[in-house]
């Protein structure tokens, strides 16, 4: 661990809390005032979409129509994507003549896609044409991302509207809050950086592979494409999917230190913004800091067990005549080493955006164990996308019925009783997620057709059915990459894992913000348990803790622990 290491770490994080309050105030003008800057030009781009879709802005819904426009906009958005995949051998834009996608993975990434996975059981840059790039992959990075932010300001809007029994019930309108996500916050800032990218070196042109002679007089053929437009959004919206296969290791995808500091800063900065979004809608800032102060810990947490561990170098090979000055620099690029690829580590699986600058099959086990625990975290440690403030927002329910039992009275929430009907659907969230991982994992450590498909046995290998699962049930989208997963097993596996670990999550939110924004609010008294301090954010943090804990840690024994003591016995497997 170098100076220079926590230099970089500071720099973006310093970016990430310079950006907060602005971003934040700005989302909140869009959604929650219609004060957006450009509005008069924007504005009339909204209006005529109303229009053509026959949407009343000014109608709210409640939150069974809310959730009813979700699921359906986004089972439309599988058919469509799976649509373009098969048919992408007849469709134009495909200068490499790629045939139609096979039906499991087309069925895998229409769902990966849609839910903000971007898992990607396929090469990129030989499997799918610039037309499925663009029109059916991209696409859905901007939407995705779009339903993440809508169910978080619908939740939001649960908690902090004052209506009460008699007042209405309605939480905004879906189609209002996604067209506003994509034209006033996703396209214009995605647009702005992907220029920034090209100016720095990552390509985007429609032109076909090309063959080149290298220096040694061999023959290289180069992948070209629209890579800079599908960078900048898959970023934004902690999306993830990589135009190659080598996703932000790639140079075309990843060529400098900049840009590599200009991607994460990209991850973290919506997630980090709507935390003050949600202080602005609670009409208490401090609201907002408080998860904010829990994120961040929990972010320097983790990013302090894995740089630790990675730049220790790999404990199976000591003794050996190896130096390991650097760290271990397995399965990471040179132009990155070990500092920047731990962090990009440790935010890409904290913000469920699952693009990768290394390789984490190559981390140590103590290394790789950080990111796997970050997602098995239920993505709250700043998050997808929407899926982080939302996330967040249900530990925050468990913390002050856990307090509320502490001070021996009803819990209350910014003046809003939490009732038992509000703990169950907490609850419910919070068990789909360990019920995915755990059952299709125990599935596939036990299935012929699952464990066919690793390259390493014993603890190690199950580490990577665990991260798969884990991965694609916490809609992150990166793996451990020693697992072959595209087989017709793993890509119906993890396709219905990752639609199961968006919705059968969403549905119990937006449950509980219909429940929570028709009910009265109470004055404070010397009872009540502050929400908006230090103590708080410890208790909230606990609680995250002790749930993941709790949930995982038996499985994490089996898997990257008991990998990390055979790795210091010199067992490598």
């Amino acid at each position: 661990m170098t100076l220079v290491g926590w230099v970089q770490v500071l720099v973006f994080f310093a970016l990430i809390v310079a950006v907060t309050k602005p971003l934040g105030v700005f989302m909140h003008r869009v959604f929650e005032t219609g004060e957006a800057p450009l509005g008069r030009f924007l504005g009339r781009i909204e209006n005529s979409i109303y229009k053509l879709f026959g949407v009343d802005p000014k109608r709210e819904q409640d939150w069974k129509e809310y959730c009813f426009a979700l699921l359906a906009f986004s089972a439309l958005g599988v058919l469509v994507t799976y649509g373009i995949e098969r048919l992408q051998g007849h469709l134009p834009f495909n200068p490499q003549h790629f045939p139609g996608v096979p039906q499991e993975l087309a069925f895998n990434t229409a769902g990966s896609f849609v839910t903000n996975t971007n898992w990607q059981s396929y090469s990129g840059e030989s499997t799918m044409s610039y037309l499925t790039q663009m029109a059916g992959l991209a696409w859905h990075n901007f939407t995705s991302a779009a339903s993440g932010i809508a169910v978080a300001l619908c939740l939001a809007r649960g908690f902090t509207r004052r209506g009460g029994p008699a007042g209405p019930k309605t939480l905004g309108n879906f189609w209002v809050d996604l067209n506003r996500s994509i034209l006033y916050v996703l396209l214009p800032l995605s647009f702005l950086f992907a220029l920034v990218l090209v100016s720095q070196g990552v390509i985007q042109n429609l032109k076909p592979y090309l063959d080149v002679t290298t220096l040694e007089g061999a023959k290289q053929t180069l992948t070209l494409g629209p890579v800079a437009s599908q960078e900048a959004i898959k970023q934004l919206g902690t999306n993830g999917g990589g135009f190659f296969n080598a996703n932000a290791a790639h140079p075309f995808e990843n060529p400098t230190p900049f840009t590599n500091l200009i991607s994460l800063f990209l991850i973290f900065a919506i997630p980090a913004g709507l935390t003050y979004t949600y202080g602005r809608m609670a009409k208490d800032s401090k609201q907002g800091w408080i998860l904010f102060a829990a994120m961040s810990f929990l972010f320097f947490a983790g990013l302090v067990v894995c740089y630790h561990a990675e730049a220790g170098g790999n404990s199976a090979f000591a003794g050996l005549p190896l130096q390991q000055t650097l760290g271990n620099m397995e399965g990471k690029e040179a132009r990155f080493g070990v500092a920047a690829s731990t962090l990009y580590a440790t935010v890409t699986t904290d913000a469920s955006c699952g693009a990768v600058n290394a390789m984490h099959d190559s981390f140590t086990a103590l290394g790789g164990l950080v990111p796997l625990v970050n997602i098995e975290l239920s993505e709250v440690v700043f998050g997808g996308v929407g899926a982080g403030l939302y996330g967040m927002l249900i530990f925050v329910v468990l913390s002050v019925f856990i307090a509320g039992l502490m001070v021996g009275r009803t819990p209350e929430y910014l003046g809003k009783k939490v009732e038992a009907k509000d703990i169950q659907l907490a609850t419910l969230y919070i068990l789909v997620f360990p019920i995915i991982i755990l059952g299709f994992a125990a599935w596939a450590a036990v299935s012929a057709m699952g464990v066919s498909s690793l390259n390493n046995n014993g603890a190690h290998g199950l580490s990577e059915i665990l991260y798969a699962f884990s991965s694609a049930a916490g809609n992150n989208g990166s793996a451990f990459a020693g697992l072959n997963a595209n087989t017709p097993f793993w890509n119906i596996a993890l396709g219905i894992s990752m639609l199961a670990g968006r919705f059968l999550m969403i549905v119990p939110a937006l449950g509980i913000a219909g429940a929570m924004v028709a009910k009265k609010v109470v004055a404070p008294s010397l009872g009540t348990f502050p929400t908006n301090g230090p103590l708080f954010a410890f208790l909230l943090v606990s609680v995250i803790l002790i749930v993941g804990a709790l949930t995982f840690f038996p499985a994490l024994s089996l898997g990257p622990i008991v990998d990390h003591f055979q790795s210091l016995q010199g067992k490598v497997f």
